[in-house]
């Protein structure tokens, strides 16, 4: 196992660590402890105390190239950098308001990541849902969705219609609760205009207002995708 290979399957598990460089290798670690150390040569160590996920380190290479070692060992000096993600592709979620879309996939674009539309992915028989399933299974290199929450429809309860708010389409509510699933809530950013009526009851989530154009919230997003991993280039806006 080569420092590449570790991130890679690291990011694939989105796992949080850590990654310092040490005399002849990387060292990865994560917030409950546990220390996994690349060296060059191929060899690999594991730290800490015994946990699921020092097991997991452990079991990671079967030819012998993992040494266990006490969880006393002293930790590597370094300065600390986010992990890379597993690839530069961001999946996008949108309503009825194109305009907004495309100055996302702008945005995305000059950020230097490539936006993954749900909309344009070739459907192969499959309906919205399976298709998304498809695109966000367990082997996908995807790690990060944006969802666009725009006023696209009108809703009140029954008999107020003077509580008549703006809400976007029941059918990206539903690939949000979805993308939420895949994903978790820390790599699904929620932007919307500041006319939209929210969903109840979903706390904790990335929420992003904006007023007319995508672009304003550029630093903001930008901060969300690197937090999430990834390395988006600031030049450009």
């Amino acid at each position: 196992m080569n420092a590449d290979e570790a991130r890679a399957y690291l990011t694939h598990r989105q796992l949080r660590y850590e990654e310092r460089e040490i005399p002849y290798g990387t060292c990865f670690r994560f917030e409950s402890g546990e220390i996994l150390n690349v060296y060059v040569s191929g060899k690999t160590t594991v730290q800490g105390r015994p946990t699921s996920l020092r097991d997991e380190l452990l079991r990671l290479t079967s030819d012998g190239a993992i040494v266990a070692t006490p969880a006393a060992a002293a930790e590597p000096k370094g300065e600390s950098r986010l992990a890379p993600a597993l690839s530069s592709s961001v999946f996008v979620v949108y309503g009825h308001d194109e305009a907004a879309r495309d100055g996302l996939e702008l945005l995305l674009r000059r950020m230097g990541l490539d936006p993954i539309v749900l909309a344009r992915l070739r459907a192969g028989g499959d309906t919205i849902i399976e298709k998304l399933e498809r695109y966000l299974g367990e082997n996908a290199q995807i790690g990060f969705a944006c969802v666009l929450l725009t006023p696209d429809d009108e809703g009140h309860r029954v008999g107020h219609s003077d509580e008549k708010k703006y809400r976007a389409r029941q059918n990206v509510v539903l690939e949000l609760g979805m993308v939420l699933a895949r994903l978790g809530r820390r790599r699904v950013a929620i932007l919307h205009k500041a006319s939209v009526e929210l969903p109840s009851d979903i706390a904790g989530l990335i929420y992003i207002a904006f007023n007319e154009r995508v672009e304003e919230v550029a630093g903001k997003l930008y901060g969300e995708l690197e937090q999430a991993g990834y390395r988006p280039k600031r030049d450009g806006f």
